[in-house]
């Protein structure tokens, strides 16, 4: 279902269709075994080698039923349709389109959709604390023909 746009020495861009057909996507959870629907991971379709990216579709009025924690990468949650509550640790907020929400490794998180429509929100997964020295100085101007 994931279709490659375009590929060379220093790119990799993927079409992964529609977000509102995100129930077309699954995965088999490589630890448990069972197929998660309306999920997908980029990282691996794009050859990322410092984040992981998801897009998650979650059905009316349901909650993900668990908590969770990583070793070492933080989660950086933004929600693109939908709306409902995120809790890290004891913490209980709303969320909706536009809302975006950074958990570090050790915050116990989950979410749940409290609309009548499928929330759809994207995940991107780094190694926390590796974001050293940011500034918009890391970026930087290239004499080239632009083609666009």
């Amino acid at each position: 279902m994931v279709k490659k746009i375009s590929e060379g020495e220093n790119h990799k861009a993927v079409d992964i269709g529609s977000l509102n057909d995100l129930s077309g996507h699954s995965f088999i959870h490589p630890k448990l075994g069972h197929t998660v629907k309306n999920k997908i991971f980029l990282g691996e379709h794009l050859k990322s080698t410092g984040s992981e990216i998801s897009f998650m579709e979650l059905p009316p009025k349901t909650t993900v039923s668990f908590l969770h924690k990583h070793r070492k990468h933080e989660e950086i949650y933004i929600f693109l349709k939908g709306y409902g509550q995120y809790q890290v640790d004891d913490d209980v907020f709303q969320i909706k389109e536009g809302s975006v929400v950074r958990v570090s490794p050790d915050g116990s998180r989950t979410l749940g959709n409290d609309s009548e429509e499928s929330m759809i929100y994207m995940v991107v997964q780094s190694l926390a604390n590796t974001l050293d020295g940011y500034d918009i100085s890391d970026g930087y101007r290239i004499k080239g023909e632009i083609k666009i």
